[in-house]
């Protein structure tokens, strides 16, 4: 009998010991990284959109991005919330590092929330070279979300406001892609808007998860059927322990979809 519990116990100490990609998050908070505080969250907004199908909080998973321009945030307050994931602004083009990203990538893992770092493209600069920037600024984690690629007209910009033709798009598109991915060892997601989807015929630009942007209709009606992964669904939400609007976001799939998607991505 003695003998029998013994193998029992080698038995179950040997399985706590096998590698679980869910499992990375900071000491002290076993298991953080793969939980859901709260399934299907329904946030407040500043300016709600009425949602007539497909609304967001019958998504299980969701998550915010954020930049500077959200300052300093209780991460463990959002997270309570409902927050699953952040999208953490990391560079633009091939010379600006955004103020709060070592605030937000220190702080989102002390939490114990999934987080990835997003480039924001400047079409006044060669693909080569922001790619290059933003791995000298990104670092390189296993337990990181892959590499994201924001793609978007920017006729705000005071310096840059260049539209190249679709096909000089697309090819730097995957200029940066590629690069980040051999480095990084996983495949980017892209994050676009409807204008700029359209405009690029990014419909035949397949290969890649997307994150897509639409806040006043589901993506099926702005996209059609192409696929997404991420959905950004506002722009106006109310998280707490985050300052004013928060733009709020949801994962395509259950729980245990995210469960495996995190499993397969944070290696």
């Amino acid at each position: 009998m003695r003998r029998a519990s013994a193998l029992v116990l080698l038995a179950f100490l040997g399985a706590c010991s096998t590698s679980d990609t869910l499992s990375l998050a900071p000491v002290g908070k076993p298991g953080s990284m793969a939980s859901v505080s709260v399934k299907n969250p329904r946030f407040s907004d500043s300016d709600p959109h009425q949602w007539e199908s497909g609304a967001p909080w019958t998504y299980a998973v969701h998550g915010t991005d954020v930049s500077k321009y959200q300052t300093s945030i209780d991460w463990q307050q959002a997270k309570g919330s409902g927050i699953s994931f952040a999208f953490i602004k990391a560079t633009e083009g091939g010379d600006r590092v955004d103020d709060y990203f070592a605030e937000h990538w220190r702080e989102t893992k002390s939490a114990g929330v999934p987080r990835g770092a997003y480039h924001f493209y400047y079409f006044c600069r060669p693909a080569a070279e922001q790619a290059r920037w933003y791995i000298d600024n990104v670092p390189r984690e296993g337990s990181s979300l892959p590499p994201i690629l924001d793609m978007e007209w920017n006729p705000q910009s005071p310096s840059c406001k260049l539209r190249p033709p679709a096909a000089t798009v697309r090819s730097e598109m995957k200029i940066f892609l590629e690069m980040v991915e051999k480095h990084y060892g996983k495949k980017p997601i892209i994050y676009t808007s409807i204008d700029f989807f359209d405009d690029n015929n990014l419909s035949t630009f397949r290969g890649y998860p997307y994150w897509l942007r639409s806040v006043a209709g589901h993506p099926t009606s702005r996209y059609g059927s192409h696929p997404f992964t991420f959905w950004q669904y506002t722009g106006t939400g109310v998280v707490p322990g985050i300052k004013g609007d928060a733009d709020i976001n949801v994962f395509n799939g259950s729980e245990a979809s995210w469960r495996k998607w995190l499993a397969a991505n944070t290696r």
